[in-house]
């Protein structure tokens, strides 16, 4: 693991923008494709409008890409809090990416017939190999979950599935997430958390107790690659102290 922490936001998208650029340009040259997992919510909003701008959008081959979801509210794709519908907007349609080359999580199934569509669907494009994705990126809740590994559900101790459907009791909702083990199969593993509600869950889950059901973004480490947190001062604010 490995932090980056920087005084602002937009220190933190830059340098996390550059990380991204470096290391996908590296997977195609490599490899020819790069199999990527965005994250949805509010912060990698930034990031994306920041990739399909002239600053770097030249510079990344984007047409190489087939792009995939961490997780997904049980929402309608057309709603504006639906991940897929965000990232639509804000990086595939400025960078007139081709609708083939992107697997949205489909919410007009039920929850567990999305979470098996899904699981197919990424099987189907693997094929023979291990569905292990070059590049995936991640965000942090303010009570530690990630993606959509909330604390004390039971997908916390799935083991076996690649997608699952947790139904949140505080949020009175589905969600549709990779699992666990699916996640610590990529080769490269991007936080990216910022803002001073952060700051507890940031401690709690790189320098608190083990507890995963308490902190699931502790069960994030992908032991064949390399997971990398890029923060700002605030939300890394108790990680060289032991108050909270």
């Amino acid at each position: 693991m490995k932090l980056h922490i920087y005084q602002s936001v937009d220190e933190v998208i830059t340098a996390l923008a550059d990380f991204f650029l470096e290391s996908v340009n590296d997977t195609i040259k490599r490899k020819g494709i790069c199999n990527l997992v965005l994250s949805g919510g509010n912060s990698p909003k930034k990031l994306y409008e920041l990739l399909a701008s002239d600053t770097y959008n030249q510079k990344i081959p984007w047409d190489k890409f087939f792009f995939f979801f961490g997780d997904e509210r049980y929402i309608p794709f057309n709603d504006e809090n639906n991940n897929g519908h965000m990232a639509k907007q804000s990086l595939f349609d400025p960078l007139y990416i081709n609708p083939s080359n992107i697997f949205y999580i489909n919410t007009s199934l039920q929850p567990n017939q999305a979470a098996e569509d899904y699981s197919h669907r990424i099987r189907q494009h693997f094929g023979n190999k291990k569905p292990a994705f070059d590049f995936i990126l991640l965000g942090l809740g303010d009570n530690a979950h990630t993606a959509s590994l909330f604390p004390n559900t039971t997908v916390i101790n799935e083991r076996i599935n690649l997608m699952s459907a947790p139904y949140i009791e505080e949020l009175s909702a589905f969600r549709i997430t990779m699992t666990a083990p699916l996640i610590n199969l990529a080769s490269t593993i991007a936080f990216l958390v910022y803002g001073d509600s952060k700051a507890k869950s940031v401690y709690n889950v790189l320098k608190g107790e083990k507890n995963t059901k308490a902190y699931p973004a502790q069960l994030i480490n992908n032991e064949k690659g390399r997971t990398h947190w890029f923060l700002d001062q605030q939300a890394a604010k108790y990680l060289n102290n032991q108050t909270r």
